[in-house]
C-alpha cells in the first residue's frame, strides 16, 4: 500500500491505493452504493480515535472476534466460538484461513498485538478492553481472554475491539497508535489492512471514501452492495438536495426540517428509528481557574451553578422547535434501548429562569456568569442551532455565553487538548450498556479505560465506587441497582448536562433496503439494491 499526497495546503487530502492482487475486479455485477452523511471519519487507525462515525467506516475493513447481528445480539466473527473455563477467564476459539487484505494470515499473535497497541494512551479506545487483565496465547488459533474480574460486558465491548495485523504494522512502523490530537499522520492513520469485507480504496477528506467489497472474506454479503463510495456533506440542505436530484442514494442523517418532505417524496422511502446516542453538555470541574471563563475560582466546581445552567434549558422548547420532533428531552446520561436505561429518572422538568437566578445569586453571582461554550458544527443534528437556541434561553437567566462553533475535526482535538472550558458532545453507546458511558465519560479519568472521555474532569469518589462495582457484578438486578444509583447521582449533582437522545431517520432510494442501527452505524454488507 502507498500514499499519494493530493494537495500541499491539506495534508490529510490522501488516496489509499491497495495491491491490484487484493482489489475486487469490476464486473457487470458491480453494485455501487452513494452514500452522505453529515461529518467525515477522523482516521483510518481503528484504534486512536472513540468517534461512531470513524468506528463504523474503519470495521468495514477490520473485524472484532465477536459481532453484533442485526438484533444486536453478540455473534462469531474472527472467532468462531468461546467458553468460560473460569469467573474471570474466557477462551476464544479463532476462525482459521482468514487473511488480512495484504495476504497475510490472521493468527493469535494479531489479537495479543491488538491488545497491546489498543491499550496506548495516545488514543481513546481503551475502554473496549476495559477490565482485561492479559490476554494469553495458547496455540495459533486459541487465546485466553483473562480479567482481573468476572467481566459482564467483555463481549459486549468486544464488538468494537477492531482487530490488526501485527506483521503489517511492524512493517509499516505503526506499532503506535496515532497520536491525533497532536496531528500525528502515520501510516496507519492513513492506510487500512484488515480481515473485513470491504477494503478502502481512498479517502479524501471532507471530500469522501471509497470502499470496494473484498473478494477473498471469510464470510458473505448479506446484500449486494460491492462499491460504496461515502460523501461528508456538512451543508444540510446541500445534502438534502443531492438525494432529491439523484447524486447520492442515500442520507443517513437527514435535517430534521426536511424529513416530511422527503417522506412525502415517491421517489424516496424514509426509515425510521432511535439512536441510542446522548447529546449534553460538558464542563470542565476540574482546573481551579477556566480558561474561558472568568478569572479566579472556576464557577463550575459549584453545583448550584451547574444546576442554573441545566435548568434554565428549555428542553422540550428544543425538541419541538429545532429537532421537530425528532429527540426526545433528556435528564439522564443514556437513552432508552441501553441497559440500565430507567424511564423513572429520565423525566425532565420544565425551564425555571427564576430558579436559576435564584441559584445563581446563592452561589455568589447575582448579575450572572460568563463563558465560551465549544460546539461543533457539523456532527450532532442541528448541533450549532441547539447551542445557539441554548445560549439564547441561559441569556434569560444572566448567563453569558459565547459560541464558538467549528468543525469537528479540530472541535474533538481542542477537547481532547483539555482546551475548553464548556463543550457539547454527543455520546453513542456501542455496547448497549451504561457502565459504557458511566465509565468513560464521568469516573475520574485514568491511564486506562477509567474516564478515557472525561475531559471535563469530573471527580465524584461515590461514583468511582459505583462504577467500579457494576463491572464485577454479574447478577443484573443487583447490577441494574448500582447502575441505576449511578445514573442519579450523575443526573443530581449536575456532573453533565444531557440535553436530549437523537431519533435517527434515515432516507434513500425506492430501490434500496438498508438495515437500520440504533447505534448510528449503517453497514453496507447488509444493503441491497434493485
Amino acid at each position: 500500500m502507498y500514499i499519494r499526497i493530493l494537495a500541499a495546503i491539506r495534508p490529510l487530502a490522501l488516496i489509499v491505493a491497495v495491491g491490484t492482487a487484493f482489489l475486487s475486479i469490476h464486473t457487470a455485477s458491480a453494485v455501487e452504493l452513494k452514500w452522505a452523511a453529515q461529518n467525515d471519519i477522523l482516521t483510518l487507525d481503528p484504534h486512536a480515535q472513540n468517534h461512531a462515525t470513524t468506528n463504523n467506516m474503519v470495521s468495514h475493513a477490520y473485524e472484532p472476534l465477536v459481532r453484533f447481528d442485526k438484533n444486536y445480539k453478540v455473534e462469531p466473527a474472527l472467532a468462531t466460538s468461546w467458553q468460560s473455563t473460569s469467573p474471570t477467564t474466557v477462551r476464544f476459539n479463532l476462525r482459521k484461513n482468514v487473511k488480512f487484505h495484504d495476504g497475510t494470515p490472521f493468527t493469535a499473535d494479531d489479537v495479543l498485538f491488538s491488545f497491546d497497541r489498543i491499550r496506548q494512551p495516545q488514543g481513546t479506545m481503551q475502554i473496549y478492553v476495559g477490565g482485561v487483565k492479559e490476554i494469553k496465547k495458547i496455540d495459533d488459533y486459541t487465546v485466553d481472554v483473562i480479567s482481573d474480574k468476572p467481566n459482564p460486558t467483555l463481549l459486549n465491548n468486544f464488538t468494537t475491539f477492531l482487530i490488526m495485523s501485527k506483521v503489517w504494522c511492524v512493517k509499516n512502523k505503526s506499532e503506535k497508535i496515532q497520536d491525533y490530537k497532536a496531528k500525528e499522520i502515520t501510516h496507519a492513520s492513513t492506510n487500512t489492512n484488515g480481515t473485513g469485507p470491504y477494503i478502502i480504496k481512498e479517502w479524501q477528506p471532507d471530500q469522501k471514501l471509497v470502499m470496494t467489497a473484498n473478494k477473498g472474506w471469510w464470510d458473505k454479503l448479506q446484500g449486494n452492495v460491492t462499491d460504496v463510495v461515502y460523501t461528508p456533506i456538512k451543508s444540510d440542505p446541500t445534502r438534502v438536495a443531492a438525494l432529491l436530484a439523484g447524486n447520492v442514494d442515500a442520507v443517513t442523517d437527514l435535517p430534521t426540517q426536511d424529513v416530511a418532505r422527503l417522506r412525502n417524496t415517491p421517489s424516496l422511502a424514509v426509515l425510521d428509528g432511535p439512536e441510542v446516542r446522548t447529546i449534553f453538555l460538558a464542563l470542565d470541574q476540574g482546573s481551579e481557574e477556566l480558561k474561558y471563563g472568568p478569572k479566579g475560582k472556576n464557577i463550575f466546581k459549584d453545583v448550584r451553578v451547574r444546576k442554573a445552567l441545566s435548568v434554565s434549558i428549555d428542553r422540550v422548547a428544543i425538541q419541538r422547535s429545532i429537532m421537530r420532533g425528532l429527540s426526545l428531552p433528556a435528564s439522564i446520561m443514556v437513552a432508552p434501548g441501553v441497559n440500565g436505561y430507567s424511564a423513572d429518572l429520565d423525566k425532565v422538568q420544565p425551564a425555571d429562569i427564576d430558579s436559576a437566578k435564584k441559584l445563581l445569586a446563592d452561589a455568589g453571582y447575582p448579575n450572572g456568569v460568563e463563558f465560551t461554550l465549544d460546539c461543533p458544527n457539523n456532527r450532532y443534528v442541528n448541533d450549532e442551532e441547539v447551542c445557539q437556541a441554548i445560549i439564547n434561553m441561559w441569556a434569560k437567566a444572566g448567563i453569558k455565553a459565547k459560541l464558538n462553533a467549528m468543525n469537528f475535526g479540530p472541535f474533538i482535538a481542542k477537547v481532547q487538548n483539555f482546551d475548553s472550558s464548556a463543550y457539547m458532545l454527543g455520546w453513542g453507546v456501542a455496547n448497549y450498556d451504561a457502565q459504557y458511558s458511566l465509565q468513560s465519560l464521568v469516573m475520574t479519568r485514568t491511564q486506562g479505560a477509567d474516564g478515557s472521555f472525561n475531559f471535563s474532569k469530573t471527580n465524584n469518589a461515590k461514583l468511582d465506587a459505583l462504577v467500579e462495582a457494576m463491572k464485577g457484578e454479574t447478577d443484573k438486578n443487583k447490577r441494574d441497582a448500582i447502575i441505576k444509583e449511578a445514573l442519579t447521582l450523575t443526573r443530581d449533582e449536575v456532573l453533565y448536562i444531557p440535553l436530549h437522545h437523537q431519533m435517527r431517520p434515515w432516507a434513500m432510494k425506492q430501490n434500496i433496503t438498508m438495515s437500520h442501527n440504533s447505534n448510528d452505524a449503517p453497514k453496507m454488507y447488509y444493503v441491497n439494491v434493485k
